[in-house]
């Protein structure tokens, strides 16, 4: 590290690739299920996603733009996250297409829509995990200076979680067996979570 690569990202990254998502990475995927308030489905993997509470449970992602996942979650204030998985990750990549409204993702991917315990939204029945979600806060990012970004976070909270009997081993939802895949860098790199990368370390007690 005596002589590290630096730049100025408002400047410019004088990189083939920008390398501040591979940095921040693997990421979870947060693949968003959403129903407009006309009725129709949409389906749609974010790549800046992540939980930030215990109780209650908020996750969030963030919505480069004004897109149809965002817009239907304005309209009900509902959504569900669906997990995606090593088996799925074909089907989640085909639900990132950017098709018009009123194009259901779930028919596009091959997918079943599942109806949901509390919320209006379906769920992706293949996914082995699911979270119905109330909407929270929906927050324009803004930069250091003030200035407004061309993207929202969406923060919900978790009102109901579905999960694969086969991935509670004990009671113990089994992380390494569920074939999570993640976003890495570059323009198409994902990250499959597998039993062999698993270690283990407990929290230090102080002092």
């Amino acid at each position: 590290m005596s002589d590290p690569y630096f730049y100025q990202p408002a400047q410019g990254h004088g990189l083939p690739h920008d390398p501040f998502n591979a940095i921040v990475g693997p990421r979870p995927i947060g693949w968003i299920s959403t129903r407009a308030a006309s009725g129709a489905l949409n389906l749609a993997p974010y790549s800046f996603f992540n939980a930030f509470n215990y109780t209650p449970p908020l996750i969030g992602f963030a919505s480069l733009g004004r897109k149809d996942t965002l817009v239907n979650i304005e309209e009900t204030a509902e959504f569900v996250w669906n997990l995606a998985t090593r088996p799925l990750a074909e089907a989640m990549n085909a639900s990132c297409a950017a098709a018009p409204p009123e194009v259901d993702e779930f028919a596009l991917a091959g997918l079943t829509p599942a109806a949901s315990n509390i919320v209006a939204v379906p769920r992706v029945l293949e996914s082995p995990v699911s979270f119905e979600c109330r909407r929270t806060q929906i927050i324009r990012l803004q930069g250091a200076s003030g200035a407004p970004t061309d993207s929202w976070l969406i923060l919900g909270e978790v009102v109901g979680v579905h999960i694969a009997r086969a991935l509670l081993r004990d009671g113990v939802y089994d992380t390494a067996g569920s074939r999570t895949i993640l976003r890495g860098g570059g323009p198409a790199d994902y990250f499959e979570i597998m039993p062999e990368n698993l270690f283990r370390m407990k929290r230090p007690s102080y002092p």
